[in-house]
């Protein structure tokens, strides 16, 4: 396939890379080999924010047309859950969206979403990576049109009428980071009823020198505007406005998996279901089903595989603990703009503030760290084969309850502590996480990880 071909690689959410490797001519070739994967239409292609994105997408519109295949390209840039629902409700036969999501501005990728609007797995993205090619037009005039069409008020109406709340009264501080929820998750919230609070929403292809990421760190203004400001609740999305992150005046910044617990028990008031999680996102989910009766699915790091087990499982409800949640009845994919208006439907019928309170009244705290353990990509497997091997019946002075090996070494002890190994998909480093009631408690147990692992590289 030649050098071309070979610097595109589909991670765990696409194909992304620095501008200098994510090229035209590449770009061209994944557009063909998704033209050739599907060989019909209509395909939806959008696109972020950044510079290069509209440029990329046309490019990718322009060589599936010459596929022979009928394109429906974004009129804006808009974000990658917007492309996933147009994708499951006009019924298409998939999509691609150009976007780096968080990354830095001198990145950017591309997102091919299948046809019900979820991520694609592994067999389908390694199907087109083994079809990578220069294009290859069908005579001009069997080409499909290219219809340049606004795919997000379409999507708007449908989050109105799906999560159906009356936000009077309640003020929103929204950041969008400077990403493509700007001008579609603050407009959503105010369609709604709130009155919103706009920051960092106007359009700037740098995302203000900083990579578009909604952790506590990047958030200060939106934090300000709400721990001591007007604001009831803050909300921000990343990048491509799949993620989002919550604001509360108690809380500050809310843990991604206290967000989750809030906004599974607010739609069990009116549903069910389980809740599907990753390894990784915390037990406190568990809890909260279980006050339910509800069960929990427990997957390996990565919404494809949320997605996966969400329709496997019939569930009410998927999420990670970076902050990446869908609701099955909506979209099997993230979605930072929809969990948006339900978090903010959660606070206007109670404060998130007290329902976290009783949360913790119910359950008790539960607090999470991770470290990192140097070891080289040819050695992660062996590592946690010879971990199997080597586990005793206690760590840290508590008994191993369960094993679980979904994704990596996960162990979880009698009193619903856990500690996990699993492989970094981007660094030569093993990931070790632990959750416990108490930091000094969490600390125990990297330590632990940390002794069982290190001989072991």
């Amino acid at each position: 396939m030649g050098t071309d071909a070979d610097a595109i690689e589909f991670g765990t959410d696409g194909w992304r890379a620095t501008l200098d490797v994510f090229t035209k001519p590449r770009v061209r070739m994944v557009g063909q080999a998704v033209a050739t994967y599907l060989e019909d239409g209509p395909v939806a292609v959008g696109y972020d924010a950044r510079d290069s994105s509209r440029g990329f997408a046309e490019e990718l519109a322009r060589t599936l047309a010459g596929n022979g295949i009928e394109v429906l390209l974004s009129d804006r840039d808009c974000p990658t859950p917007v492309v996933g629902w147009t994708v499951r409700d006009r019924d298409l036969a998939g999509a691609l969206m150009v976007t780096a999501s968080h990354n830095p501005p001198n990145y950017n990728g591309v997102k091919f979403i299948p046809g019900e609007g979820a991520p694609a797995l592994p067999d389908v993205t390694d199907q087109l990576v083994e079809l990578l090619a220069e294009p290859d037009p069908v005579p001009e005039s069997e080409y499909g049109a290219v219809t340049e069409t606004d795919l997000v008020e379409p999507y708007l109406e449908h989050a109105l009428e799906f999560v159906d709340t009356d936000l009077t009264g309640l003020t929103v501080a929204y950041d969008a980071m400077h990403g493509s929820g700007r001008d579609v998750t603050g407009d959503l919230l105010e369609r709604a009823g709130a009155d919103v609070i706009e920051l960092r929403c106007e359009l700037d292809p740098e995302f203000g020198g900083t990579s578009p990421e909604p952790e506590a760190d990047r958030l200060h203004d939106l934090i300000q505007e709400v721990t001591e400001g007007e604001a009831d609740l803050g909300i921000a999305n990343d990048g491509d406005a799949d993620r989002i992150s919550v604001v509360t005046p108690e809380e500050g910044f809310l843990d991604p998996s206290l967000q989750y617990a809030v906004l599974y028990e607010y739609l069990l008031e009116n549903g069910s279901g389980p809740a599907v999680r990753t390894v990784s996102t915390s037990s406190i989910i568990d809890k909260v089903a279980r006050e339910h009766g509800e069960e929990v699915v427990e997957t390996a790091v990565g919404f494809k595989w949320v997605a996966q087990a969400m329709k496997d499982h019939d569930a009410l409800m998927g999420g990670e603990e970076s902050g990446g949640f869908g609701i099955t009845s909506h979209l099997r994919n993230k979605d930072g703009v929809l969990i948006a208006l339900l978090a903010a439907a959660a606070e206007a019928e109670q404060p998130i503030d007290d329902r976290i309170g009783a949360i913790h009244d119910e359950h008790g705290h539960v607090f999470q760290d991770r470290i990192s353990v140097a070891c080289p990509d040819e050695r992660k497997e062996s590592v946690l084969e010879e971990l199997d091997g080597a586990l005793p019946e206690e760590v840290a002075g508590a008994t191993v309850a369960d094993v679980n090996t979904v994704d990596g070494f996960k162990i979880t002890f009698e009193d619903d502590n856990w500690l996990l190994v699993r492989p970094s998909g981007t660094e030569p480093k093993l990931r070790v996480y632990a959750e416990a009631d108490s930091p000094e408690r969490v600390e125990e147990l990297l330590d632990a990880g940390r002794d069982l692992v290190e001989p072991l590289v």
